[in-house]
C-alpha cells in the first residue's frame, strides 16, 4: 500500500462493506420490470390495423380460402413479432448502462489492494485510479498527483477535466452539490475515463444514485414518441372498416327484403365487405416501411424502428449534440503562433506543409508531453509533428526520459527532462496553460499583454491555447521545481476538435429543406459558438444551462423558438430543451453519441444515434444509427423519409380509389338484380394479386422535384386529407360509372352474362392500370412521369398482362373465374375504357395538384 493510502485510511473492512452491500444493492442500475410475452401479445392484438389483418384472415377461413387466409394471418404474426422485438428495447438500454458501469475495480479493504468487480464497489471504499482506468462510482478524490478525467460521455465535453484533491472532510465535501465539468474540481464520476495521472478517491454514490445512474432512471421514466404515421392509419382503417360494414349490412338487408333470397344476400354482402375490407392498408404501410429500411441501409444507416424514417421526413427542429456529432471527437493541432505573432492556420481537410520556423514549436511540445500519451491533446501534438515534421526533425535523435514536472493546481504547466544524445546539457520542455509558462519564462508586462492579445484571438475560434517554453541545464543537479528553470517562450499552440467533412453542405440542405439546425453542447459558449459558424448556423446568440436552470416553462417555450446554441448544457436541461421544442409544436429530430445524449435520444420525435463512435446507450434509446457517424447522412434520411411519405399517399389514393369500383361493382347486381359480376374470388385476385402488386409500383417511385425544396408538413397534417380523399373519390367514381356503362350496355346488346362479366373484369384491370399511371406523381404530366424511369413498372404491367392471359385462355382458371370467350372489338372496348379514364383524370390533375401538397 502507498504513503498516500495509509495516509488517509485503510479502506473499508469485507464485513462491513458487505453489510453495505446487502443494504444499500450492487453497483448497477436495478432491472427494469419486464412484461410478459403474454402481455406484450395481448397488448398488440388491441391494435387496430393487426386486428383487422386477423379479422381478413379469419373472414377468408370461414370462406374456405385457406391461401388467401394464411397470407394475412402471417403478415399478422410478423407484426407480432417485430413488435414484441421492439418493447424489449428499454431492457437493452438499461443493459448497456449496466456494462458501462460495472468495470473491474481496484479498491483498498482492510489495508489491502484488491482488484474487485465494479458492481461489488460500495459507498465508502477507497478507489485506487490511474491512467486507463474507467471509474466504476462516484466518488471524492482524497489524493491527486496530475490527474485528468475524460468526462465526454456525461458532459459533452471534448477535453479532459483538471482534478485536485478535496480540501475538506471527504464525507461533507460529498454532500455538497455537485455536477460533471469543469476544472480542479474534487469530484470523479461512474463511467468517465481516467487519461492521466493518478489518485485515491472515497466513493460516495453508486448504482441509481450516481450521475450516470441518475441518467438511466430517466430513460426507464420516459416513453418513446408513438409513431404518428402508424397511429393516423389506425384511424383511417378503422373508419374505412366502420363504413364497409355498415354499407354490407345495408345490402344484404335490401337485397333479402326486395327478394326474399336471403342466402343469396348474405354471399353478396360478404363479397360487399372483402371489397371494401381496406387490409391492403396495413400491409402496404408494413412494406414500405420495410422496403424504406433496406433502401436507407444502402447509405449506411440503421433504422431501428421502421416508421421512424417518414417522421424525420416531417422534422421542423434538428437538434444536435456537439462533440462526436458536429465534430469528430478527435482533438488535432489548429494553429501555431510564435513568439513575435508570426501563426500558422491548419486546414484539417488539407495539411499545408508546416514552416521550419515552426520546426521547434511543434518538436518541442511533443517533448513536452508524455512519450506514450494518453491525453487527447498530447496523443494530437504527437500526431501533428509525426505526419508533419521531417523525420529527422521528427526523432532529434536518441533521447532518455530522465524527470516528469507534473501541473499542480498553482502552476497549470508540466515539464518533461530529457537528455538528448547530441547535447550536453540537460534539455528541459514545457507546456501548459499560457499564463502558467509565462510565469515561468518571467515575461514582462509587455510580453505577457502581447500574449493575452494572442490567446484571446485564438480563444475565439474556438481553440484551446497551450504555451510552451524549452530550457537547457547545464547543472549536476535537477532544481527541485518548474521554476529552477530558465525557460525561454517558443509560441502557442491551438488545438481544436475538428468539424466533421460535409456538415457545413449538410446544414445548408437542412436550412433549405425549411429545417432549422440546432447545437445542445456541454462544452463552453466559445468553443461551441466557433463551431456552429463553421457549421453554418444561424448564430445570434448562445443560451447556458445557467440560464436554463433559472427560467421557467414559459421562458424556455421562448428561448427555445429562436436560440440556435445552447452551451454548457446538462443532460436533464438538453432533455427540457426537447420537450419545450415539442410543446411548441415542432417536430423534434436529436442526434448524439454519448451517454448524456440518451434521455433526450428517447424523448424526442426521433432518436439519430453515431454508430461508430456512439455508446451502446445511445444506439439503443434512438430510432436511427447512422453507422459510418456521417452528419450528413442525416440529410439522405431526409430526403428519403420524404420521399416515403409522398409515395405512401400516392399508394393510398391509389388503394382508395380502386375500393370505389370493386365496391361499387359488387353492390350494382343486388341493388337493380342485375347478374353478379364480382364473386369472392374476383375480389381476392384483385385485392390480393393486382392491387398490392401495383402498390409496388409506388413504393420505387423517386422522389419529387421539390421534395427538398419545400418546408416540412405540418405537425397536425393528416396522411389522407380530405383533398386526397376527393382525389380519389373522384377517380373511382369515374372508373366505375365508365365500367358500369360498359357492363349494362353488354347486357342490353343481348352478350351472354359470363362474357359480359369478362368484359367488365378485364375492363376493371385495365382501368386499375390507369388509375397506377395517374397516381405517380400529384404534380407531374403523365407523359413527364411516364418517362421517368421506374424498373417496377415494366415488370409489373407485363405479369399482369400474363395473370390475365392464363385466366382467359387457360380452362380451370376461366371456369373459376366464371369468365367467357374474349373478342378483339371486346379487348379495344377495354383499351379505350383505360385511356379515357387515363386521359380526364391528367386533365383534372392540375386543378387538384395544388389541394393534395402538404
Amino acid at each position: 500500500m502507498s504513503k498516500a493510502e495509509r495516509g488517509v485510511s485503510g479502506g473499508l473492512s469485507e464485513t462491513e462493506a458487505r453489510l453495505r452491500l446487502q443494504h444499500e444493492g450492487f453497483n448497477e442500475l436495478p432491472r427494469a420490470e419486464r412484461r410478459t410475452p403474454l402481455r406484450i401479445v395481448l397488448e398488440v392484438l388491441r391494435e387496430p390495423m393487426l386486428a383487422l389483418l386477423l379479422g381478413g384472415g379469419l373472414v377468408y377461413l370461414l370462406l374456405g380460402d385457406l391461401r388467401e387466409a394464411l397470407l394475412l394471418l402471417a403478415f399478422g404474426a410478423i407484426s407480432v413479432v417485430i413488435t414484441i422485438v421492439q418493447e424489449t428495447r428499454t431492457e437493452r438500454v438499461l443493459e448497456a448502462l449496466r456494462e458501462l458501469t460495472s468495470p473491474r475495480a481496484l479498491v483498498v479493504r482492510d489495508g489491502e489492494r484488491r482488484r474487485i468487480a465494479g458492481r461489488d464497489v460500495v459507498r465508502g471504499d477507497l478507489l485506487v485510479l490511474a491512467e486507463g482506468d474507467r471509474v466504476p462510482a462516484d466518488a471524492v478524490l482524497v489524493s491527486a498527483h496530475d490527474l485528468a478525467v475524460d468526462e465526454s460521455l456525461l458532459t459533452g465535453e471534448s477535453v479532459p477535466v483538471r482534478k485536485q484533491a478535496v480540501k475538506t472532510p471527504a464525507r461533507e465535501a460529498a454532500s455538497a452539490e455537485h455536477r460533471p465539468g469543469g476544472d480542479d474540481q474534487p469530484f470523479v464520476y461512474s463511467g468517465s475515463l481516467v487519461v492521466r495521472g493518478e489518485g485515491l478517491a472515497e466513493v460516495g454514490a453508486t448504482g441509481p444514485r450516481s450521475e450516470i445512474g441518475k441518467i438511466g432512471l430517466s430513460l426507464h421514466g420516459l416513453q418513446a414518441e408513438p409513431p404518428r404515421l402508424q397511429q393516423q392509419t389506425a384511424r383511417l382503417v378503422r373508419l374505412c372498416f366502420l363504413g364497409g360494414a355498415a354499407i354490407s349490412l345495408a345490402a344484404v338487408l335490401l337485397y333479402g327484403t326486395l327478394r326474399g333470397d336471403w342466402l343469396q344476400a348474405l354471399l353478396g354482402g360478404i363479397a360487399i365487405g372483402m371489397s371494401m375490407l381496406p387490409e391492403e392498408f396495413a400491409v402496404v404501410l408494413t412494406v414500405f416501411m420495410a422496403m424504406g429500411a433496406w433502401r436507407i441501409s444502402k447509405a449506411r444507416v440503421l433504422t431501428r424502428r421502421s416508421a421512424a424514417i417518414e417522421v424525420l421526413g416531417s422534422a421542423t427542429v434538428l437538434c444536435t449534440d456537439k462533440t462526436g456529432t458536429l465534430t469528430q471527437n478527435r482533438m488535432s493541432v489548429a494553429e501555431l503562433r510564435l513568439r513575435d505573432g508570426t501563426s500558422m492556420r491548419l486546414a484539417s481537410s488539407q495539411p499545408a506543409p508546416v514552416g521550419a520556423e515552426f520546426f521547434e514549436l511543434a518538436r518541442c511540445s511533443v517533448l513536452a508531453s508524455s512519450p506514450e500519451p494518453f491525453d487527447p491533446m498530447e496523443k494530437a501534438l504527437h500526431t501533428f509533428v509525426q505526419a508533419q515534421l521531417p523525420k529527422d526533425e521528427e526523432a532529434g535523435g536518441a533521447r532518455t526520459l530522465i524527470r516528469t514536472y507534473g501541473l499542480r493546481p498553482e502552476l497549470l504547466a508540466m515539464t518533461q527532462v530529457w537528455r538528448l544524445s547530441h547535447r550536453q546539457e540537460i534539455f528541459a520542455s514545457a507546456k501548459g496553460a499560457p499564463e502558467a509558462i509565462a510565469r515561468l519564462c518571467k515575461l514582462d508586462g509587455a510580453q505577457q499583454e502581447a500574449m493575452r492579445d494572442s490567446v484571446a484571438a485564438m480563444a475565439k475560434n474556438g481553440l484551446r491555447v497551450l504555451g510552451v517554453a524549452a530550457a537547457s541545464h547545464g547543472g549536476e543537479s535537477l532544481p527541485t521545481s518548474q521554476q529552477g528553470f530558465s525557460f525561454r517562450f517558443l509560441g502557442l499552440v491551438g488545438l481544436a476538435d475538428p468539424l466533421r467533412p460535409g456538415v457545413p453542405e449538410a446544414v445548408a440542405e437542412c436550412r433549405s429543406a425549411g429545417i432549422r439546425v440546432v447545437m445542445i453542447t456541454g462544452d463552453y459558449p466559445a468553443t461551441a459558438m466557433a463551431i456552429a459558424g463553421q457549421a453554418g448556423l444561424d448564430v445570434e446568440e448562445v443560451v447556458t444551462g445557467e440560464q436554463i436552470k433559472l427560467a421557467n416553462e414559459d421562458e424556455l417555450e421562448a428561448l427555445v423558438r429562436n436560440v440556435n446554441v445552447f452551451a454548457r448544457v446538462l443532460p436533464e436541461q438538453k432533455l427540457r430543451i426537447v420537450q419545450a421544442m415539442k410543446r411548441n409544436g415542432e417536430i423534434v429530430a436529436m442526434t448524439g453519441d454519448g451517454v448524456n445524449d440518451a434521455p433526450s435520444l428517447k424523448a424526442a420525435h426521433i432518436g439519430v444515434a453515431m454508430g461508430g463512435r456512439g455508446t451502446d446507450v445511445a444506439r439503443e434509446a434512438s430510432s436511427i444509427v447512422l453507422l459510418d457517424d456521417d452528419f450528413g447522412s442525416i440529410v439522405a434520411s431526409v430526403r428519403l423519409g420524404r420521399r416515403i411519405y409522398d409515395n405512401l399517399r400516392k399508394a393510398m389514393a391509389f388503394i382508395f380509389a380502386v375500393h370505389v369500383p370493386i365496391a361499387g361493382l359488387a353492390l350494382l347486381p343486388l341493388v337493380f338484380g342485375l347478374p353478379v359480376i364480382l364473386g369472392p374470388v374476383h375480389i381476392a385476385f384483385l385485392e390480393l394479386i393486382i392491387d398490392p402488386v401495383c402498390s409496388l409500383v409506388f413504393e420505387a417511385e423517386r422522389d419529387e422535384r421539390d421534395v427538398m425544396a419545400r418546408p416540412p408538413r405540418r405537425a397536425d397534417a393528416e396522411l389522407f386529407s380530405w383533398a386526397l380523399v376527393g382525389w380519389s373519390v373522384l377517380q373511382g367514381v369515374l372508373a366505375f360509372a365508365l365500367i358500369a356503362a360498359i357492363f349494362v350496355v353488354a347486357l342490353r346488346s343481348g352478350i351472354p352474362a359470363d362474357e359480359a362479366r369478362t368484359l367488365t373484369f378485364i375492363a376493371l384491370v385495365v382501368c386499375i392500370v390507369a388509375l397506377v399511371l395517374v397516381n405517380r406523381s400529384f404534380s407531374a404530366s403523365f407523359l413527364s412521369a411516364f418517362f421517368r424511369p421506374n424498373p417496377a413498372l415494366l415488370w409489373i404491367f407485363v405479369s399482369i398482362a400474363s395473370i390475365l392471359t392464363t385466366a382467359l385462355v387457360w380452362p380451370p382458371a376461366s371456369g373459376l373465374f366464371r369468365f367467357g370467350p374474349l373478342h378483339l372489338n371486346d379487348l379495344m372496348v377495354t383499351l379505350g375504357a383505360g385511356l379515357l379514364v387515363l386521359t380526364v383524370l391528367e386533365l383534372l390533375k392540375p386543378i387538384w395538384a395544388r389541394r393534395l401538397r402538404f
